[in-house]
């Protein structure tokens, strides 16, 4: 006898999941990036609702289109460099100019094979250094925040390691939670008045200028980080599920998604890398052909949580003080974990990867360019002088 078929829900249910997972554990992340290069509050709860647009109509198209559980993310390490940069000359402006930058950069890496070949030959090592650099301060928020605020932080944390002992996919989203607790109870406490209008979605423009500052300081690390970080990963957890991502046509749907998102505060969307294995294993379902549903269903969801992006973004700008910051660092150890390995993996690269690592966490910038751009410079010089003649 024929073992019966999955019910559809299952598909759905999966793809549901990945989109509460992956937009709860990294909201507060793109929130305080968006804020640090110049955003308003509302501009970076502009940004957020771009974002899950752009995520939401992208995942549709390509695992409709291609009948694959392809999905879509924004950029979580492209967040966090630029929550480490900060406002670059010429402000709010000049990052969405970078961010158009980086989304004629991903169209090219899939147009053109001889481009996406030489960003592919960046040593991993250097890129993952630089990205562990950055990271850094801000997964230290959660341990400094308890000496500011330890009833607001603790809370926190200790959701967040508890629910991690037994379901560690949800230990984010949960510790979200508990923020959410934290700041409603001290809301109430202070009496403090939310504005019903903040909680409307809505758009809003920013027309882009072009600076140096932001292009080498913001554009060249953002694209660096979200291709070795995000793209490629996600290449290689599709194809651990027997997937073979179409690259050309995933750049291209994401190059003019991160495009059409950028004037409304978007940073940037990419193939999604660790949210990717929820809709693509064998949980989702286990016909493989029939996983697609996932993808759709993942879309969709998005499009729904975009609707709240202007409730979250004001539920972070009522928060008590180091409470949104602790929840930003606990949703980024697994990425710096992951980063910190890659870096020193090989013993040959751990000189040039210790260069970049401690430049990006310094901080450091020179010329109006961030540390991170230098990072790479220093770090590939380093490389290139120690593997000289070898």
């Amino acid at each position: 006898m024929s073992e019966m078929p999955a019910p559809v829900s299952r598909p759905i249910m999966a793809g549901v999941v990945t989109a509460l997972v992956g937009f709860t554990s990294s909201f507060a992340v793109v929130l305080t990036g968006l804020s640090a290069v110049g955003a308003s509050p509302g501009e970076a709860a502009s940004g957020l609702l771009a974002l899950s647009i752009t995520m939401g109509l992208s995942c549709i198209a390509l695992a409709w289109r291609y009948r694959m559980p392809i999905t879509v993310a924004w950029s979580t390490p492209g967040a966090a460099l630029l929550a480490a940069t900060g406002v670059v000359d010429g402000g709010w402006p000049a990052a969405i100019g970078a961010f158009l930058l980086v989304a004629a950069l991903t169209i090219l890496a899939g147009l053109w094979p001889g481009f996406g070949r030489l960003i592919a030959q960046t040593p991993a090592s250097i890129a993952q250094a630089m990205l562990a650099g950055v990271l850094l301060p801000l997964c230290l928020a959660p341990i400094l925040g308890i000496a500011e605020n330890p009833w607001g932080v603790l809370p926190v944390l200790l959701t967040w390691l508890v629910v991690a002992r037994f379901a560690p996919r949800w230990a984010v989203p949960l510790a979200f939670v508990a923020a959410a607790i934290v700041v409603g109870v001290d809301t109430v406490r202070s009496g403090a008045a939310v504005d019903a209008g903040l909680l409307v979605p809505r758009l809003e423009l920013t027309a882009p200028t072009f600076t140096i500052g932001a292009v080498v300081g913001i554009a060249l690390p953002l694209f660096v980080v979200t291709m070795a970080s995000q793209n490629v990963p996600g290449v290689a957890i599709m194809r651990s599920f027997g997937y073979e991502v179409p690259w050309r046509p995933a750049m291209f749907v994401t190059g003019i998604g991160t495009a059409l998102g950028a004037p409304a505060g978007g940073h940037g969307i990419n193939l999604a890398a660790i949210s990717a294995a929820l809709a693509a294993a064998p949980d989702a379902d286990p016909d493989p052909k029939r996983r697609w549903v996932a993808g759709v269903s993942t879309g969709v969801s998005y499009l729904v949580l975009g609707g709240c992006a202007a409730a979250f973004a004001a539920l972070v700008a009522l928060a008590p003080a180091a409470v949104i910051p602790a929840v930003a660092g606990v949703a980024l150890f697994a990425s710096l974990g992951s980063a910190v390995h890659q870096a020193v993996a090989d013993p040959s690269e751990r000189m040039p990867s210790v260069v970049a690592f401690l430049i990006a966490a310094s901080g450091v910038s020179l010329a109006g360019i961030s540390a991170a751009f230098w990072a790479l410079v220093a770090g590939l010089a380093v490389r290139a002088v120690l593997t000289f003649r070898r």
